[in-house]
């Protein structure tokens, strides 16, 4: 087990926002602040409220109401906003407004930058212009755009009219991007022409014009220039967004919506059946994302925050309003984090003075493989915080990236929640100590716990992840279906949220995710995450990643399959020493049946791997829905590995 341990400063512990919410209140620590906001949830989320100075236009009567039950409460009751206020128009004015408010560099290194002031002119103009075209209240609009400025003023724009915001994977081909339009029955879209990824142009109109075959109820389509200043259009429905924000006079206000009014429409992505459509409000998600972004990850005003994700997963929304309802600037990145090598993530940080850098585990795996020595180029002194999410660490590569690349100095706030979270149940703080790969302990004002089977609290074993208490950025509901969201998350322990997750609380109270419940084995009656097994495989120098998956054995119930892809200039297959490795470091029992070395695995575009994908490849049954897939031919490399398994 890793030593290594961060421990913040009392210059740090004085400083971050944290300690300021606490103090207000009268409490000397996170273990009291923390112990408090379960207390009384209600007290919580109302301070964070004062404390963020999040403005709302007629301030709510009552903060929580349960009496349509846990499973459907309802916050901050009779309260009025639009969270365009607490975003942007509160900055757009006065000496802030002519901070910076978005940064965009390409993968080609071009760069772009809009002030508060600009960004807001910017909106006010798509707002009137989409106005005009009859979008308001309730109608629902997809954004299917890479990570640039006109992915943000788009979103206040749609959000600042009270339409449904639905953001959709840049990526994806076009039978995933209409099953999300019918299910939301959207009205609009708003589409870039294309983008860049590995020197390549991949074009994104096209595939769009294909899914609305089968989307009767769209009626507009908003066109970006983004590889093409005056991009083609195809149908009398398509209006260039050159256009649109072109002399709109009538630009109007933000309308005023109530507390529980829709903000948008986050859908997951499962490997079978249609995908979930995670409800959030203005005021919940509002609130849980500011206050995940200043409390967790310590942003304020003049603070630059980057996230390497995805308009279409969570982290995407949440770091455009969690971030500029801080105050904060926010860093897009178009493009794949290693173009032109493993050192344009430090690059980018060190030009635009980074301050909270957010990456995931398997994107940091692959800088390091790609790494010429254990230190990188770039001067990243700017940077204060990192933040991680949508994966469990290995030790190697958290400590690689704490302790070696930036000098045991800043804290990694690595957090688990999900879309229909809107943002985490578990997250370290930046003013307790973390050890390496912890998630630290509960979020504020969220009571989870780890369960057995029974719904029994459990410390030291694994366990299930569960909520015990309603939190404002829970999902509503599932989009037109309530008894699938019932069923998915109430079902299991009644009145009891089970997030599908299986954690481990050590006797210390430090909280470790162990990957998703379905995902996590069970051999010889013990249950073994993958990411058990494949940090010891990483530990082996030939070794860049891997993906471990369970598969039926007749003996042990299941049976450890494992994939490794080599660093590079690693020429000899060392399958054969994983297999001993593992035997050695995990015990006998856990030896895998199967060892093989690959080309690549799967991942999505934010750089997370699709292990139930592996899995149905290496037993040869479907995988699935791989809309979010970046590189699903990798399947093909695991099938081929398979296949010479004697």
């Amino acid at each position: 087990m890793s030593e290594y341990v961060w421990t913040p400063t009392p210059e740090r512990i004085e400083n971050a926002n944290v300690m300021r919410l606490a103090r207000a209140h009268g409490l000397a620590s996170l273990t009291e602040l923390r112990a408090r906001s379960v207390e009384d949830v209600g007290w919580y989320w109302d301070a964070v409220l004062a404390d963020l100075g999040l403005p709302f236009r007629r301030r709510h009567e009552r903060v929580l109401d349960l009496s349509a039950g846990i499973e459907h409460p309802d916050w901050f009751v009779g309260g009025e906003l639009n969270i365009v206020d607490a975003c942007l128009n509160r900055w757009a004015v006065g000496l802030s407004a002519d901070q910076c408010a978005v940064v965009h560099e390409t993968e080609d290194g071009r760069v772009r930058s809009l002030t508060f002031r600009e960004l807001s002119e910017e909106v006010d103009r798509v707002r009137g212009g989409l106005r005009r075209l009859g979008i308001g209240k309730g109608d629902a609009v997809a954004l299917f755009m890479p990570m640039i400025p006109e992915a943000v003023a788009a979103c206040y724009a749609v959000t600042g009219l009270g339409a449904v915001l639905v953001p959709l994977f840049s990526g994806f081909a076009p039978q995933a991007v209409a099953a999300r339009l019918q299910d939301a029955d959207a009205k609009a879209v708003i589409v870039a022409d294309g983008t860049v990824r590995r020197d390549r142009e991949v074009a994104m109109k096209p595939v769009l014009d294909e899914a609305l075959e089968s989307c009767p109820t769209v009626e507009h389509v908003i066109v970006v220039g983004n590889l093409h200043a005056r991009p083609e259009t195809t149908s009398a429905r398509d209006t260039l967004w050159s256009d649109l924000a072109a002399g709109a006079d009538d630009t109007g206000e933000a309308v005023t919506l109530a507390a529980t009014d829709t903000l948008l429409l986050a859908y997951t992505s499962g490997t079978t059946g249609r995908p979930k459509g995670a409800v959030h409000t203005h005021a919940g998600f509002l609130v849980k994302t500011a206050s995940e972004v200043a409390y967790s990850f310590d942003v304020g005003p003049g603070d630059v925050f980057c996230w390497i994700t995805d308009m279409g997963w969570i982290m995407g929304p949440l770091s455009v309003f969690g971030v500029h309802a801080n105050g904060a600037a926010l860093v897009l990145y178009e493009g794949s984090p290693d173009v032109p090598d493993s050192n344009r993530l430090w690059s980018l940080v060190e030009r635009h003075e980074v301050t909270m850098l957010g990456v995931s585990p398997t994107l940091i795996r692959g800088v390091r493989a790609g790494a010429h020595s254990e230190r990188t180029d770039g001067d990243l002194s700017s940077v204060r915080t990192l933040g991680s999410s949508g994966e469990p660490w290995d030790q190697e590569t958290y400590d690689w990236l704490a302790r070696d690349v930036f000098d045991g100095r800043v804290p990694v706030i690595n957090f688990s929640g999900g879309t229909e979270v809107g943002g985490s149940f578990l997250a370290p703080y930046p003013v307790e100590p973390i050890r390496s790969c912890s998630l630290g302990g509960p979020s504020l004002g969220m009571d989870v716990d780890v369960v057995d089977d029974q719904g029994r609290s459990v410390r030291g074993q694994v366990g299930e992840l569960v909520c015990r208490q309603p939190w404002p950025a829970m999902t509503r509901s599932v989009w037109k279906d309530d008894d699938r969201y019932l069923e998915s998350y109430w079902s299991f322990f009644p009145g009891v949220w089970r997030h599908g997750d299986f954690a481990l609380v050590h006797e210390d109270g430090q909280w470790f995710v162990l990957g998703r419940s379905d995902d996590v084995m069970n051999v010889a009656g013990k249950r073994l995450a993958p990411a058990e097994v494949e940090a010891v495989l990483i530990g082996h120098p030939a070794v860049a990643e891997a993906a471990v998956v369970g598969v039926p054995d007749p003996k042990k119930g299941e049976g450890i399959w494992a994939f490794w892809v080599p660093r590079e200039g690693a020429a000899e297959d060392v399958s054969s020493e994983l297999r001993q490795m593992v035997a050695n470091a995990l015990g006998k029992p856990f030896t895998p049946g199967l060892v093989r070395r690959v080309a690549q695995l799967p991942k999505t575009r934010s750089a997370k791997i699709l292990r139930r994908a592996i899995r149905a490849a290496a037993l040869g049954s479907d995988p699935g829905d791989l809309s979010s897939a970046e590189n699903p031919e990798a399947l093909d490399g695991i099938r081929d590995a398979v296949a010479h398994k004697s």
